[in-house]
């Protein structure tokens, strides 16, 4: 794998897991947390996708490696729900009044 290859991995990552963050509305860490929600999401999704029988959608592939970027992002969702629900209430950003 080249070097463009693996950044681009990182990127697609991170917009995976930006995206996960935007819908659950859970912020910690910028940048890097949102990649390794993405890439640890690519890891759920890719695991549990093909074991339900569930087609593939919007699938990526970069230097070999593919990625389906909609089964990413739901299981960056179900990472991040999981995690908000184990952090303390002091994390969650509540609603401005």
């Amino acid at each position: 794998m080249t070097v463009m290859g693996f950044l681009l991995l990182v990127l697609v990552g991170a917009i995976c897991g930006g995206v996960a963050e935007f819908i659950v509305g859970f912020s910690r860490g910028g940048f890097l947390a949102a990649t390794a929600v993405g890439f640890l999401g690519a890891l759920i999704g890719h695991a549990v996708a093909p074991r339900l029988g569930l087609p593939s959608l919007l699938s990526v592939r970069i230097e070999g490696y593919s990625i389906e970027i909609f089964w990413s992002v739901l299981g960056a969702i179900a990472l991040l729900m999981v995690l908000s629900f184990f952090r303390r209430s002091s994390y969650y950003r509540w609603p401005v009044r």
